[in-house]
């Protein structure tokens, strides 16, 4: 079958403990599971959709959606940094840089 690779049963412990770490680091490093992330990045990413298609309109329509864009940056920008630090100063999660508070 095109484009299945069959690993050798010895392997699969490995496979399973690297596929782990690449969807738990980088969510650790922002201090979140992989299941807060996916829902941070998805928000993150609908709303990055949605004020794109508004420049885009405001590109051809300069009236419409004249402070979208950089709307939707601040908005943005400001729920990161708003949810980092609430995250930081709840006891017991895992900080950015460092372990468990």
């Amino acid at each position: 079958m095109a484009g299945y690779i069959d690993f050798p049963a010895t392997a699969s412990p490995h496979i399973a403990m690297n596929l782990a770490r690449l969807f738990a680091e980088h969510p650790a490093t922002v201090g979140e599971t992989y299941t807060e992330h996916m829902r941070m990045a998805t928000g993150f990413g609908l709303a990055m959709i949605g004020g794109g298609l508004a420049c885009l309109v405001h590109a051809v329509l300069p009236f419409a959606f004249v402070t979208r864009g950089s709307e939707t940056v601040a908005r943005l920008y400001e729920r990161m940094v708003t949810s980092r630090a609430a995250r930081a100063a709840k006891p017991g999660t895992r900080r950015p840089d460092g372990p468990a508070r």
